[in-house]
């Protein structure tokens, strides 16, 4: 039974990961009136899943990382009842973000999770140092960078005069191809995270789990995703079409980068730092906005912790 409720858990993780993350490649293509709504969901969501199938024959050193491996024990990573702690505690946080409209990492979720988990466990205990290095660092310095990029990138553009204020046939078709390479890397860098959960479950191959991620991711954001995407298309900074353009260049750029050298890197931490750099450069900025969001970030890995630690409580219960 544990095992069925462990891949039911993961593809919730899954859905609630669509929901809050697969507008966020195209939300400039919205905020900057380039296209609609719909048709940015529809290429966003075709994207990133795209990635998602190319994550299954690609992405396997990224899935062993985020295993667990090395951060808490192989005994706990091997563990039905703590895997499903983690994924129900992880999609719970997303799904409560999402509901707030805020958009957050799924990734954050799932380091809490773990961590949260791992110290609920008896007398295991969470390895902090590799916590550090191989999570919590990445993860707060791609915000950092990505604002810079974001703003150093459109100042060049626009000094090339490659970033107008106006839309072009050439600027709609490069903004729309540095949306889809942003949820193509999307799709790429969090589908092997989430099925990461499943590699214990030996009763479903990796490949069949892997599709079944992306379906779900899929499913998510054509349903549920209206929320984050007012937020990140219009309560960030305003933007023009130029603006929108480079940001999502920035984006595609860092999130790329970080999936062929396997680091687990937030794509809503770059792609919200992107469009506060053009924010920023552009006297745009929502910093009220930007200020909740931030505040989200902060309570999302302690958030992801608590819940993935009373899940674990309730299952040792009823496993008992």
């Amino acid at each position: 039974m544990l095992p069925s409720l462990l891949f039911l858990a993961a593809c919730f993780v899954a859905y609630t990961n669509g929901a809050n993350d697969n507008f966020k490649g195209v939300a400039s293509l919205y905020g900057s009136g380039t296209t609609s709504f719909r048709k940015a969901l529809a290429w966003g969501t075709g994207t990133t899943l795209a990635g998602s199938i190319t994550a299954i024959f690609l992405a396997g050193e990224l899935m062993k990382k985020f295993s667990g491996k090395g951060l808490v024990p192989d005994a706990l990573v091997n563990s039905l009842p703590f895997l499903l702690s983690v994924a129900l505690g992880a999609a719970l946080t997303v799904l409560l973000a999402t509901w707030l409209g805020s958009p957050i990492s799924t990734t954050h979720a799932l380091t809490g999770a773990l961590v949260g988990a791992g110290l609920t466990a008896g007398d295991h205990t969470v390895n902090f140092a590799a916590l550090d290095k191989s999570f919590v660092q990445p993860l707060l310095l791609s915000p950092l960078i990505a604002v810079a990029s974001g703003g150093l990138i459109y100042l060049m553009l626009k000094v090339a005069r490659l970033a107008p204020d106006h839309r072009t046939r050439t600027l709609d078709a490069l903004h729309f191809l540095s949306g889809g390479a942003v949820g193509f890397a999307r799709g790429l860098n969090d589908t092997p995270k989430i099925a990461a959960l499943l590699l214990v479950v030996r009763a479903v191959d990796i490949h069949w789990g892997l599709a079944a991620i992306a379906g779900a991711m899929a499913m998510g954001g054509l349903l549920n995703a209206r929320r984050v995407a007012e937020t990140m298309s219009s309560k960030i900074t305003g933007m023009n079409p130029g603006q929108g353009f480079a940001a999502n260049l920035a984006t595609a750029a860092l999130v790329g980068t970080a999936n062929w050298s396997a680091l687990p890197v937030s794509t809503t931490h770059v792609s919200v730092g992107a469009l506060l750099g053009i924010g920023t450069v552009t006297a745009q900025a929502r910093w009220r906005s930007v200020g909740q969001i931030g505040l989200s970030w902060i309570v999302t890995l302690p958030c992801g912790a608590i819940l993935a630690a009373l899940s674990l409580l309730i299952i040792g219960c009823c496993v008992k």
